[in-house]
C-alpha cells in the first residue's frame, strides 16, 4: 500500500491514438493512469462506422510511416503481430485520374514507375525523379531526425544548432509545387507528386517544400491498411495499456484541467459531474483550439489562437455498393482539370470548388472484411473550403448523418478542421 502511495499520477484526456499510445508509454514508466474519454468508444477520430455489414473507416484510411508503429509497440515490449494487427500493403499505391481518362498508377516497384514516369516525362524523366526521391528522402530522414522525434516547446526550440544547420535542406521556404516543378517537367507529373498535401489540409501552392517526404515514405515504405480497420490499432494499444494498469473511463467529459495557484502546472481536472481528480501529470490529447479557449484558463493566446487560419474542411461520403467496383483500387485521385483553380477556390475564397480534386477510397479492396461478399463499401472524400461561422460548424459536427446509402446516392458530413498549421 505504501509503494502505491508514492506511485505518481497521470490524467490521459482524450481516448485518441495519441492519448492511447501516451497511457500505455506512462504506465510502462511507472504512473497509476486514468484515461478519460467523452465518448463512449476508443479512438477519437480514428473510429469505425458500421451498417449491415460493411464497415468505414471515420478517419485515417492509409498508414504511413510503419516503423513508426512498429517501433511504439517495441518501446512497450511487445509487436502488432504479437498483438494480432496485420499490415496488409495496398499494391498499386494509387490510380490516379486526369480529367481525360487517363491514368498514372503510383507504386513501390521502380520497373513500373519508370514505365510510367516515361510515359509523360521521356527517357530522361525516371533519372529526374530518382532526383526527386533523393531530395524527398533527405526531407524524410532530416524531419524524423530533428522534428518529428523533437519537441518544440518554444520559438526558441527552432534555434538549436542541430536544426539550423539542416534548415535550408529542407526547403521550408518553397511550396511543394515549385519543388516538385524542378523535377517533373509535365503540369500532370507536377500534379501526381503534389497533391498529397492535401492529407494535411493545405493547398500543394503554399504547402511548404518539406512536406514532399510524404511521397517519399509512400514510394519507399509502402502503403498500408489494417486488417479490420484502424481501430485495431487502436484496440491493440488500449489492450496494452489495460494490462500494465491503465483505467479507461469512458463516457467521462471533463469541465475544465486545474491549474495551480501560480499558474506553473496543472493539478488534475474537473469533471463535467463535478467532480475533481487530482494528479502529478494532466496529457491532453483533445483538439488544441477547444481545450486553450474552453478546457484552460483564458488568455489572449487562447484567443489568437481561433483567430488563425485553419485548414480546409471536407465532405465524406459513405457508399455502402451492392455491387463490386472493379475499376476502383484501395485508393484512388480524381484531379481537377483546373489544378490550381480548384485550390484557390477551397484556400482563398473557402468555397467548394466547380470541379473539385477527391479522393476515393475503397477499403474493401485491400482487406474483403470491410463489406459483404461480392459488394464494396467506398468513402469519398471531397475536400472545401472551412465553414466561417463557428455556430454553424458545430451545429454540422455534432448533427452529422451516417452517410450510409445504397448504390442510389448519399447524404453527408461535412468536417471543419481545427488543427493549426
Amino acid at each position: 500500500m505504501a509503494n502505491q502511495d508514492k506511485q505518481k499520477m497521470a490524467i490521459v484526456v482524450g481516448a485518441g491514438a495519441g492519448g492511447v499510445s501516451t497511457a500505455a508509454r506512462l504506465a510502462k514508466a511507472g504512473f497509476r493512469v486514468t484515461v478519460l474519454e467523452k465518448n463512449s468508444f476508443t479512438g477519437g477520430r480514428c473510429s469505425l462506422l458500421h451498417y449491415e455489414g460493411w464497415r468505414f473507416d471515420q478517419g485515417p484510411s492509409l498508414l504511413l510511416l510503419p516503423r513508426l508503429f512498429h517501433n511504439t509497440f517495441r518501446d512497450l515490449d511487445t509487436s502488432l503481430e504479437g498483438e494480432g494487427v496485420r499490415l496488409i500493403k495496398c499494391t498499386p499505391n494509387y490510380n490516379i485520374w486526369f480529367g481525360d481518362g487517363e491514368r498514372f498508377q503510383l507504386s513501390t516497384d521502380l520497373a513500373h514507375m519508370k514505365q510510367e514516369i516515361e510515359k509523360w516525362e521521356g527517357k530522361d524523366g525516371y533519372s529526374r525523379y530518382l532526383a526527386f526521391l533523393q531530395e524527398s528522402h533527405r526531407h524524410y530522414e532530416l524531419s524524423v531526425t530533428h522534428v518529428l522525434l523533437r519537441n518544440f516547446t518554444s520559438i526558441l526550440s527552432m534555434m538549436r544548432p542541430s536544426f539550423l544547420i539542416h534548415l535550408f535542406e529542407l526547403h521550408p521556404f518553397e511550396s511543394i509545387y515549385s519543388r516538385a516543378s524542378k523535377y517533373f517537367w509535365t503540369e500532370r507529373l507536377r500534379r501526381v507528386f503534389t497533391f498529397s498535401s492535401m492529407y494535411m489540409g493545405m493547398s500543394p501552392f503554399d504547402a511548404p517544400g518539406t512536406y514532399s517526404l510524404l511521397q517519399y515514405t509512400e514510394s519507399a515504405e509502402g502503403i498500408w491498411y489494417p486488417e479490420g480497420g484502424f481501430h485495431t490499432v487502436i484496440q491493440a494499444l488500449v489492450r496494452i495499456g489495460e494490462r500494465l494498469g491503465v483505467e479507461y473511463r469512458l463516457s467521462t467529459p471533463i469541465e475544465k484541467i486545474n491549474i495551480h495557484s501560480d499558474g506553473s502546472h496543472a493539478t488534475g481536472v474537473t469533471l463535467a459531474n463535478g467532480e475533481v481528480m487530482n494528479a502529478d501529470v494532466v496529457v491532453n490529447n483533445a483538439d488544441l483550439v477547444y481545450s486553450y479557449n474552453n478546457l484552460l484558463p483564458k488568455t489572449p493566446y487562447a484567443s489568437s489562437l481561433s483567430e488563425r487560419p485553419t485548414s480546409c474542411s471536407s465532405i465524406s461520403f459513405y457508399w455502402a455498393l451492392d455491387r463490386k467496383i472493379p475499376q476502383l483500387d484501395g485508393h484512388n485521385i480524381f484531379l481537377a482539370e483546373e489544378y490550381r483553380e480548384s485550390f484557390d477556390a477551397i484556400f482563398k475564397k473557402h468555397l467548394i470548388p466547380d470541379e473539385p480534386s477527391f479522393y476515393v477510397n475503397v477499403p474493401s479492396r485491400p482487406d474483403p472484411t470491410a463489406a459483404p461478399e461480392g459488394k464494396d463499401a467506398i468513402i469519398v472524400l471531397v475536400p472545401v473550403g472551412h465553414l466561417h461561422d463557428p455556430d454553424e460548424a458545430a451545429s454540422i459536427s455534432h448533427n452529422k448523418t451516417n452517410g450510409i446509402a445504397s448504390t442510389g446516392g448519399a447524404p453527408y458530413h461535412r468536417r471543419n478542421k481545427t488543427g493549426q498549421r
